[in-house]
């Protein structure tokens, strides 16, 4: 019987995929895309070689769907995190919390999230134009966010665009040191900081 539209098959389906892809991104962190095989991403999975082919033509789709996947998973739960906070001071840290809790759990794919993305003006990559545009969602959510507490007056007039930026920046820095094990605190202690930080910055005084 179809579920929401969906089969049964459909749903065997996406629940196999998403194994896969969870399979996938940890041997691409380990290992990088150039090191890893097919035969790395099947054996990761439990399942046969050509099990991969059934849903995927190529190493560099899986690569490309694991990075969609986990895009898509973070702006999602980063818009209903900001969307549900009401002053911009919650929204910010809404938004810092969010991705460093979710990093914190998904460190596999923060790897090769941070190889795609770490430096996108020097290596823009030949990504498709929707996972860019996936990645710059997240910067635009808090954008508009800021703008709109810019026109209430809730905080000084500021670049939107540029001060998103600044807390993405900041808040990927964070995640780095905490991926290295250089910082003991907890993501509460993290975020505390990185919105003491702009608040300062942005605040009306």
């Amino acid at each position: 019987m179809p579920l929401e539209g969906r089969t049964k098959q459909d749903v065997l389906s996406e629940f196999r995929c998403a194994e896969i892809l969870t399979a996938a991104r940890g041997v691409f962190a380990r290992k990088g895309f150039q090191a890893a095989t097919m035969d790395d991403i099947a054996g990761a999975a439990g399942v046969g070689k050509g099990t991969l082919y059934l849903y995927y033509r190529s190493k560099r789709d899986i690569y490309l769907a694991s990075l969609e996947h986990g895009l898509r998973a973070l702006s999602a739960l980063t818009a209903a995190e900001v969307a549900a906070a009401a002053r911009i001071e919650d929204k910010i840290r809404a938004f810092v919390l969010t991705k460093v809790r979710y990093f914190d759990e998904q460190r596999d794919f923060y790897r090769i999230y941070h190889a795609e993305f770490g430096n996108v003006v020097a290596h823009p990559s030949c990504l498709p134009d929707e996972l860019m545009a996936l990645y710059l969602q997240q910067v635009q959510q808090l954008e508009q966010a800021i703008q709109q507490a810019v026109d209430r007056g809730e905080i000084r007039p500021v670049q939107a665009g540029t001060v998103a930026f600044a807390i993405f920046e900041i808040t990927r820095g964070i995640i780095t040191q905490r991926l290295l094990d250089r910082t003991g605190s907890r993501a509460e202690d993290d975020g505390a900081f990185i919105v003491d930080l702009i608040w300062k910055g942005i605040g009306n005084r």
